[in-house]
């Protein structure tokens, strides 16, 4: 499925910005660097994580952690109406409409950043920042189911 330029986009922009920097530290596990490869099983979002040094397709991953969606739903449908409408008012021009909705999106990212580290809390310690790329890329996820 090809995704809109705003979401391909996001999701690039999360890529880089967990790649430069993040904090996540599955528990019991010693320091990384991960390879982490996000999936959607089942209705679950599952977090495959590996050692990054070993070639992942043969690696076996060190931990696999399965969430639930259910509680992700209701934000990401809200952020696929808020990509939605923004995308309209870019092909409207209306400025501050885009201004309004990308303040609404900030909020929503911040909801799903605060229900990721929630939702982790036990099994990977994150911090804000990282949940909100992680949550970004959920997203993207569901967009391409």
């Amino acid at each position: 499925m090809r995704l809109s330029p705003i979401i391909e986009a996001d999701r690039a922009q999360a890529v880089a910005d967990l790649q430069s920097e993040n904090h996540f530290a599955p528990t019991g596990l010693e320091p990384g660097p991960y390879a982490l490869t996000l999936s959607i099983q089942e209705g679950r979002l599952v977090f495959d994580i590996r050692r990054e040094a070993d070639r992942p397709e043969t690696a076996a991953p060190l931990r696999t952690i399965a969430l639930a969606l259910g509680p992700f739903r209701g934000l990401i449908k809200d952020y696929q109406m808020l990509v939605d409408s923004h995308i309209k008012a870019v092909e409207e021009g209306r400025e501050a409409r885009i201004q309004a909705i990308d303040m609404g999106r900030r909020g929503l990212h911040n909801e799903g950043a605060e229900l990721m580290v929630t939702r982790l809390s036990g099994k990977v310690a994150i911090d804000f920042e990282t949940g909100r790329r992680l949550f970004t890329l959920v997203c993207v996820l569901h967009q391409r189911i």
